[in-house]
């Protein structure tokens, strides 16, 4: 898996999962362009610490479709080609339906849909052009096992994430003709920031024996299977949805 010459766009890759994976891509050889929401340090420290020195970190408001088209233009300029898309951003907020008042409900659907679905499909419809123009690309997208298993404490992650998963394979039968490849994983429970506080609170036991070998994965673990998926290898797993979760969920 060589990614030499290859140009990389990751979204929310300041930390956690984009972060790890961004680290894979560069000591495989590529050059990186990461994008963060608010926190412009966290994804500049990841740049300076990164092998190579093509890289580059963008802000971007994902929910924003003018901030999506601006950046992908701004890193066609800089960059001249995006070769790989991964759609890693992604945000979790509770919001059980016996427990939510409808304001709260209604603004826990909007951005959530927004960010972790919407957002990618924008991305995707930016980029695509490009890509075809290139001859080829691929494009990665960071799913949930909550697709599967269902989430009553956040049912629009889980909707969101099952919305990917089928936006994902719609694509790779409709990009495959223009050698473009689609390529989706789906986690469990990661040891990121956004689980760190479930995973330290009461419940944390109990997820963590979820899986037979009694943990959560790493983000270097996705990270692994997303760089996977990204590379020449896999082209004929187009449309695929690989799991990591520790065969804690099956389907």
């Amino acid at each position: 898996m060589n990614f030499t010459n290859k140009t990389v766009l990751i979204t929310g890759a300041s930390r956690g999962i984009g972060e790890a994976t961004a680290r894979n891509f560069a000591r495989r050889g590529a050059d990186l362009i990461l994008t963060y929401n608010r926190d412009e340090a966290a994804a500049r420290a990841v740049i300076d610490s990164l092998p190579g020195d093509q890289h580059a970190c963008i802000q971007l408001s994902i929910e924003n479709p003018d901030s999506i088209r601006m950046v992908v233009e701004q890193v066609i300029e800089a960059f001249g080609k995006i070769d790989i898309l991964v759609n890693n951003a992604g945000i979790s907020r509770s919001h059980p339906i016996t427990q939510t008042d409808y304001p709260t409900w209604q603004d826990a659907w909007q951005r959530t849909l927004a960010v972790n679905l919407t957002g990618p499909a924008n991305l995707c419809h930016q980029i695509v052009p490009h890509m075809i123009e290139q001859g080829g690309g691929r494009i990665v997208n960071v799913s949930s096992r909550g697709a599967f298993r269902g989430e009553p404490q956040q049912p629009a992650y889980g909707a969101s994430k099952a919305g990917l998963n089928a936006m994902s394979q719609s694509l790779a039968r409709a990009l495959a003709p223009y050698h473009i490849f689609i390529g989706t994983v789906a986690p469990g429970f990661v040891k990121t920031d956004m689980a760190r506080e479930t995973l330290a609170g009461p419940e944390g036991e109990s997820i963590k024996n979820q899986s037979p070998l009694g943990r959560v994965a790493s983000p270097e673990e996705v990270a692994h299977g997303i760089v996977f998926m990204a590379s020449e290898e896999a082209a004929f797993m187009t449309g695929a949805i690989l799991d990591i979760n520790g065969a804690s969920y099956f389907r």
